[in-house]
């Protein structure tokens, strides 16, 4: 083997050709990359979206259309033909926004129905341009489309000139109620009227359509053989006209005119030049028109939003030459179609050149490079192998620590296992002797009605706590495989109504039917009565807590044996839950998105594992608003279970006391919600909102603060920004997790909103690291205070923030201006002080100047205005706009040589003797003695 040294000439050498050799392998695969995505990508896409019109006379709008882009090879046109469907054409545009199209243009079958879409799309920023017919509102780019008025009157004017100014018309219409039928027989009459000698013998419907036009038209020709022309309102329905004239008339020589003049071979520049008409009415498509203007638009290039397309008339005088530059255009059009099929060959030769040219550069490269890299890699083949060796000794050094730290890793597991479940038992021991003596002093009879109701709250809550102790004890006992079921052959039926039996009361106070429904009598299964129970109690529980009174709870128990297994569905009809919380129903700690009271997100997942654990499933399926249905199913037999598992003669189950009221303690109520103590209504200087999503928590707050202050309340976000806004309180005291909105993002919306600024906002929560506090300060809360805590608390720093208010409010309220107060208040509240100050200076002589006038300048309603004004100065708006004038009167009377009345006026005062009265209350002297005081003064310090 040849041992090459690093550093040598050859890794010298390798290197000095890897680079340039990479350089052009690289630039020859990106020319080729970017040669096939500038050739296969369109440089815009237009969707185009086509309804009204004869079939003739849309084709013909098509190949204007694609003539012209025949021009633009970059652009791509999406045609879509929705054949006089509204409903069809709608589909068809959001189809083409969802392909994300640079630009629509849409032929409407009918204005009102396909405006919505159309102003969807130009609201999304697509260009949009209307042909023909608008839509009925002015969110569009562009419109083009033919004078359906000038057209009707252009007809009149020919038809009346033909007959020299005398004779007898039958006029064939569109479809009644379409806007080109109703314009163009306005201005046909509106033409018509201007010669006495000729008149509109009879007006018929020919829907535009030919078949329409001719039946029509037999029914009323042998009553009206004394016309002299029929106009139509297109050249089908021309057309039609004739084929009825010719089979009911064949001498006739009534001469027939429509509308369209398209060229083609069933159009009406071919009826005209066959002398079929006696004329026709050009009526252009606007197809070229809408491309040039898409074209325009797109290239930023200026372009008019309305583009009213010309006509004139075609006959015998002028029919050949349109057919000739007709025919040459189509000509054209094939030779244009040829060259960039040729062009487009082209093209592909010249593109599978470029790939061949691509491969062989980069087979030649690659060829030198492997050759290099091959020989190189015998060099390094060798030092890989060593390092190799090294590598695979460091990697059972690895392993050898892994297994010793695996053993660690394990021993440290089962101590915390053995702590957590040794706390666990320690906390039972204090909660059962809360919940004991609690029972002793429930029995005592002298007991009044409010210490009751606080000692049913204690109850309850500790029943709860001590509920989700056993949860999380059970649950940790089976991810340590610490927990092992013993099932007994038992009727699951009477299993269950012994549990169901434990709701009754709860579904008879709260008229909630629960029912058990079962085909079959009896149904034996193994399974753990000990473990089942917490899956049954949980689920019922659950139930309960999310129905509301007088719903329903069913309970549905089914055999299987076809599948092996038997069917227990827990279904109720209360609020249910949304799609995202039934993904996560059972994922340990979540809690979902109800608006009820929270859970601990542990009873899920816990009934799930016991569920595993007997060899079952449990799923669930819930609506929002209409309701859950869990279902659980477990094999029948026993085949599933081992044989230490088994155990047998055990007895009838029957749930005990505790385990009823840990499941129950929290769906009953104290039985003290009605009573109401006596008291004196006493209107408290302060109001203070609650804004917390437990009842009990927000009970106890509203019964502690009402002796001092008037209490609002609420039970999310949502209640509470409404009445925030709604009662304009001095202080507002919000719970930080609660379903919707957060308190920090609750508290963020109120401080940035000039109506609720003002509002002091203390923040309640469980969070209580640095971090989720810093949090809450920065969404601009007052205060932050970590549960649990003490009311005393609570109630000083309520205190102290409503003193702080009210010193903030002497500020404004004193003669410094606005700017040169203190910098402690808000920012928004400080504009919003600037704002009503302005307001009330620059309208100051303004007598007229009221508060629904301030209302409307800043755009807040008259109580929050009252409101906000009053929290921040203390005063009333009419006492403020009174101060403000006493002081521009003040400043008059001492710098300005004027009258009292030119200043009374001045100020927006409306009498002198009003003014006199209002200056004197406010500064002890009228406004003549307090001018002469201080001339005198001025001439003395002259």
């Amino acid at each position: 083997m040849i041992k090459i040294r690093k550093g040598s000439a050859f890794e010298m050498l390798m290197n000095f050709l890897m680079l340039p050799l990479v350089i052009c392998l690289s630039t020859v695969l990106i020319q080729g990359c970017t040669t096939s995505s500038k050739n296969d990508e369109p440089e815009y896409t237009i969707g185009f979206s086509q309804c009204i019109g004869s079939d003739e006379w849309r084709r013909t709008m098509l190949d204007e259309m694609k003539r012209e882009l025949s021009f633009y090879p970059g652009v791509k046109l999406l045609y879509e033909d929705a054949e006089g469907n509204s409903k069809k054409q709608i589909g068809q545009v959001k189809e083409m926004l969802r392909k994300k199209i640079d630009l629509l243009i849409i032929s409407p079958n009918e204005a009102r129905p396909l405006t919505p879409v159309v102003e969807e799309a130009f609201n999304r920023g697509i260009p949009v341009i209307i042909i023909d017919r608008k839509i009925s509102s002015n969110l569009y780019t562009s419109y083009v489309g033919g004078n359906n008025f000038e057209i009707g009157r252009i007809a009149a004017e020919y038809i009346a000139g033909k007959l020299n100014g005398k004779g007898k018309i039958l006029e064939v219409m569109g479809l009644p109620g379409s806007s080109p039928a109703i314009e163009r027989q306005r201005g046909f009459n509106e033409g018509i009227s201007k010669y006495p000698g000729v008149h509109i013998a009879k007006q018929v419907y020919g829907n535009w359509l030919k078949r329409e036009a001719e039946k029509e038209v037999a029914k009323v020709i042998s009553a009206y053989q004394d016309i002299d022309v029929v106009f139509a309102h297109n050249d089908q329905m021309a057309l039609g006209s004739y084929l009825a004239l010719k089979r009911s008339l064949p001498a006739s020589k009534i001469k027939i005119v429509g509308v369209d003049a398209l060229p083609g071979a069933s159009n009406g520049l071919r009826y005209v030049s066959d002398g079929i008409l006696y004329a026709s009415m050009l009526y252009p498509t606007g197809g070229k028109e809408a491309i040039r203007t898409a074209l325009a638009i797109l290239n930023h290039m200026p372009f008019d939003k309305e583009n009213i397309l010309k006509t004139l008339v075609v006959d015998s005088s002028n029919v050949q030459l349109m057919k000739l530059q007709s025919d040459k255009i189509n000509s054209q059009q094939i030779d244009i179609e040829r060259q960039q099929e040729m062009l487009e060959e082209q093209r592909k030769i010249y593109h599978n050149q470029q790939i061949f040219l691509n491969i062989l550069v980069v087979s030649l490269v690659l060829a030198i490079v492997f050759g290099g890299v091959a020989f190189y890699a015998l060099n390094e083949n060798w030092k890989n192998n060593k390092a190799l060796e090294i590598k695979n000794e460091e990697i059972i050094k690895q392993q050898q620590q892994l297994i010793e730290m695996s053993a660690k890793a394990k021993a440290a597991s089962e101590a915390k296992f053995n702590f957590f479940t040794n706390i666990s038992h320690e906390f039972r021991t204090p909660l059962t002797l809360i919940m004991t003596s609690l029972e002793d002093l429930f029995s005592d009879s002298r007991m009044t009605a409010g210490t009751r109701k606080h000692l049913y709250m204690i109850s309850k809550n500790a029943s709860r706590l001590l509920k989700l102790i056993n949860q999380l004890v059970d649950f940790r006992k089976i991810e340590y495989d610490k927990m092992s079921i013993s099932v007994s052959e038992n009727n699951i039926i009477s299993f269950i109504s012994e549990i169901m039996s434990s709701f009754k009361e709860v579904a008879h106070k709260r008229n909630i039917d629960i029912r058990l429904v079962s085909r079959d009598k009896e149904l034996n299964i193994w399974f753990d009565v000990n473990m089942l129970d917490k899956v049954i109690f949980n689920l019922l529980s659950n139930a309960f807590k999310f129905t509301n009174d007088n719903g329903r709870v069913l309970i549905t128990i089914s055999s299987k044996p076809e599948e092996g297994i038997a069917e227990i569905v827990i279904e109720d009809n209360g609020i249910g839950m949304s799609e995202e919380a039934v993904s996560h129903a059972f994922d340990l700690f979540y809690q979902g998105d109800t608006d009820r009271s929270k859970g601990s997100g542990i009873g899920l997942s816990l009934s799930r594992e016991i569920v595993i654990l007997h060899k079952g499933t449990v799923t669930v399926n819930s609506t929002k608003g209409k309701g859950t249905a869990f279902k659980i199913t477990l094999p029948l037999g026993d085949n599933h279970i081992g044989q230490k598992e088994k155990i047998y003669g055990a007895g009838q189950y029957m749930p005990d006391e505790d385990t009823i009221r840990l499941y129950t303690a929290e769906l009953k109520d104290s039985g003290l919600s009605d009573h109401h103590e006596e008291t004196a209504i006493v209107t408290k200087e302060h109001s203070v909102l609650i804004i917390e999503d437990n009842d009990d928590m927000r009970q106890f707050l509203q019964e502690k603060l009402s002796e001092h202050y008037e209490v609002y309340t609420a039970a999310n976000s949502t209640e509470g920004l409404h009445e925030a806004f709604e009662k304009i309180p001095d202080l507002i005291i919000s719970d930080v997790v609660m379903p919707g909105q957060s308190g920090t993002q609750l508290t963020q919306i109120l401080k940035n909103d000039i109506r609720a600024s003002h509002i002091p906002i203390i923040l309640l929560s469980a969070r209580a690291n640095p971090e989720q506090q810093l949090e809450g300060i920065k969404a601009l809360a007052d205060t932050y205070i970590t549960k649990p805590f003490k009311i005393q608390f609570l109630l000083e720093a309520i205190r102290n923030l409503l003193n702080n208010r009210q010193l903030l409010r002497s500020r404004y309220t004193s003669e410094l201006p606005v700017d040169a107060r203190t910098s402690t208040s808000g920012k928004l509240d400080k504009k919003f002080l600037t704002v009503f100050s302005g307001i009330v200076e620059s309208n100051i002589s303004n007598e007229n100047l009221n508060v629904e006038d301030i209302c409307k300048s800043i755009g807040i309603s008259r109580v929050q205005l009252y409101r906000k004004v009053k929290a921040l100065l203390g005063c009333s708006v009419s006492e403020y706009i009174i101060n403000k004038r006493l002081k521009k009167a003040k400043y008059l009377l001492l710098n300005e040589d004027l009258s009292i009345a030119e200043i009374t006026y001045k100020v927006g005062i409306s009498s002198p003797t009003y003014f006199s009265t209002l200056f004197k209350a406010k500064y002890g002297c009228t406004p003549s003695e307090f001018k002469r005081k201080n001339v005198a003064e001025k001439l003395i310090h002259s």
